[in-house]
């Protein structure tokens, strides 16, 4: 069994074509095809369900990509270590952020990582907080960068960062000249909200809760899913959000918004590095790590003067 058949046929599965898989590796359909019907051959079964112009998996060739993909990794990870040990460190490092770390603090880490290590590809995949934990659990990522903590016992969970929530208003806001609010203040506005699946809106919600708060008393107007769009919803004045100081510099800075804390409201939060327990990192995943543990000393925003 050849491993550019194995990558073939996971390709096929994962584009759900032969046609986008033979692009995607540079091949002729007539290759991949001959490549899947090689493994159909060899293991005596259907691997593929032609239906259409889609194709699935079969439940056999559902069970054989599992192990294709397991076996695919483990052969990266092989050729990287003993790339490693002849003291070349190269390959592509993939990491899942949630947006904050994501956006505000990965890339320019990355972009320092890069320099010193030039052979290093990176990939940065973002979506929410609860989305990357299960990325990291199934083995889909080998680390994730996220900005709350969920009780997975499959996972291990460091502090890296820190971060503090604020009250984000329209410069114009009636709040907006103050440099704190109550929490009975606040919930009387009209809140724009994360997606349930983020480490902001976790957070929040927690505070709320320890508070004798529920997010059923707030006044949802909209449930979004990215903080930057939802910085332009506060700008044109349709709510209020909880986001993170750092996501409020620039618009603070260009008089757009204001950033206001919550009196007696602890909204500080810490990012963590997380990793599947008893995981076997490739070199590339180890070296990161090792990068950012030695690099994650950031300083909270401060807001105070804003």
């Amino acid at each position: 069994m050849e491993l550019r058949k194995i990558e073939a046929y996971c390709r096929v599965v994962e584009l759900k074509s032969f046609t986008r898989a033979a692009e995607a590796m540079l091949l002729s359909q007539p290759t991949i095809s001959e490549h899947v019907h090689s493994l159909e051959s060899e293991f005596g079964i259907k691997l593929l369900d032609r239906l259409g112009r889609q194709v699935e998996p079969t439940p056999a060739g559902r069970l054989f990509y599992r192990y294709g993909r397991k076996i695919l990794a483990t052969t990266k990870r092989a050729v990287e270590a003993i790339e490693q040990f002849n003291g070349r460190i190269a390959g592509r490092l993939l990491i899942g952020s949630s947006t904050i770390p994501g956006t505000y603090i990965l890339p320019d880490l990355i972009g320092r990582f890069h320099r010193r290590y030039p052979a290093i590809r990176t990939t940065l995949l973002i979506t929410g907080s609860r989305t990357i934990a299960q990325k990291v659990l199934a083995g889909e990522l080998e680390l994730g960068v996220v900005g709350a903590k969920w009780n997975e016992t499959g996972l291990e969970w460091k502090e890296i960062f820190a971060d503090e929530l604020v009250l984000a208003v329209q410069a114009g806001h009636p709040l907006a000249v103050q440099k704190t609010v109550t929490l009975e203040d606040v919930i009387k506005e009209s809140f724009i909200l994360r997606e349930r699946e983020s480490g902001t809106r976790k957070v929040f919600a927690e505070v709320l809760k320890a508070h004798g708060v529920t997010e059923n008393v707030l006044h949802e107007v909209a449930e979004i899913g990215s903080t930057a769009a939802i910085k332009e919803a506060v700008k044109a004045g349709i709510g209020v959000s909880i986001l993170s100081s750092r996501a409020l510099q620039d618009s603070i800075a260009c008089g757009t918004m204001a950033a206001i804390r919550l009196q007696g409201v602890d909204l500080y939060r810490h990012f963590y590095l997380i990793i599947r327990k008893n995981r076997e990192l490739s070199p590339v995943t180890a070296v990161f790590m090792d990068y950012l543990g030695r690099k994650a000393d950031l300083p909270v925003i401060d807001t105070s003067g804003a």
